[in-house]
């Protein structure tokens, strides 16, 4: 199964560029310009991650992690932010923001690929050993 990514950021190069490298690695890729943009298509196609930028006009990338974390539906989606700043207090934001990484722009496509792998198949042995769980409770219940 070919996994899905969202990238949001509000500068269109930084969408093409980083779209593309993702194409290129095999990855079904979405993107959109902003946070409203990222929530409505969460909403429509739910990603298997989110790259997010960190600094956007109007909701920016925290209330974005923000909105995801307190969705029942998207909470469990992983989201890297991406941030060009890489000060304490984006790392405090970024912490508080319950996101899943951080990685600073420009971003090397190496260090992307890697980071974006091991959180794809972080949340797909999560979801294996809640499979497991459930077929557990399930047999011992019908007993």
């Amino acid at each position: 199964m070919t996994r899905r990514i969202l990238v949001v950021d509000d500068e269109p190069d930084v969408l093409a560029v980083t779209g593309y490298r993702l194409r290129k690695a095999g990855y079904k890729v979405a993107t959109a310009p902003d946070g409203q943009g990222a929530l409505d298509e969460m909403r429509r196609s739910r990603p298997d991650l989110v790259l997010l930028d960190l600094r956007m006009p109007g909701m920016d990338g925290i209330d974005v992690c923000r909105h995801i974390r307190q969705d029942e539906n998207l909470k469990d989606v992983p989201v890297i932010l991406l941030t060009a700043s890489s000060d304490s207090i984006a790392r405090e934001q970024v912490r508080q923001a319950e996101s899943d990484g951080l990685l600073l722009k420009p971003c090397d496509l190496t260090v992307l690929l890697d980071t974006v792998q091991r959180l794809l198949e972080q949340t797909r042995a999560n979801e294996k050993q809640q499979e497991c769980i459930v077929v557990s409770v399930t047999t011992k219940g019908g007993q």
